[in-house]
């Protein structure tokens, strides 16, 4: 379902492996470079905002998010990984940490919160 969406075809971000509360997700970085020569940050934070909703979607019930906040830790240079993990869920509520990845070197990490249970249209 997640590599259907359009916005993430766009980018080229593919799932690796997701499962309940978990998603770890790729990037190519070519094309998505801004004028000083590292990745942009708009392409960082859209690859973590998806690692996020696959994480808080990959079972029931479905989530949508409410918050995310991100901090940029390191330009960066090559194709990215972010994985994603719930990190507590109050049954309404569900919080979930992002970190993003080239390599072994850690380039962002990323907090959001998920709603359950909502109606799309509501």
């Amino acid at each position: 379902m997640f590599d259907s969406s359009e916005f993430a075809g766009l980018l080229g971000i593919t799932t690796i492996e997701a499962r309940e509360g978990y998603a770890r997700l790729g990037m190519p970085c070519s094309n998505k470079k801004n004028p000083h020569g590292v990745v942009h940050g708009g392409a960082i934070f859209s690859l973590a905002d998806q690692a996020f909703s696959v994480a808080a979607n990959a079972g029931t019930p479905d989530r949508v998010a409410v918050s995310i906040h991100i901090q940029y830790l390191a330009p960066a240079h090559g194709d990215l990984e972010a994985v994603a993990e719930r990190v507590s869920d109050n049954g309404d509520f569900s919080m979930y940490r992002v970190m993003v990845y080239e390599g072994e070197r850690t380039i962002a990490t990323c907090d959001g919160v998920a709603l359950s249970d909502f109606t799309i249209g509501r």
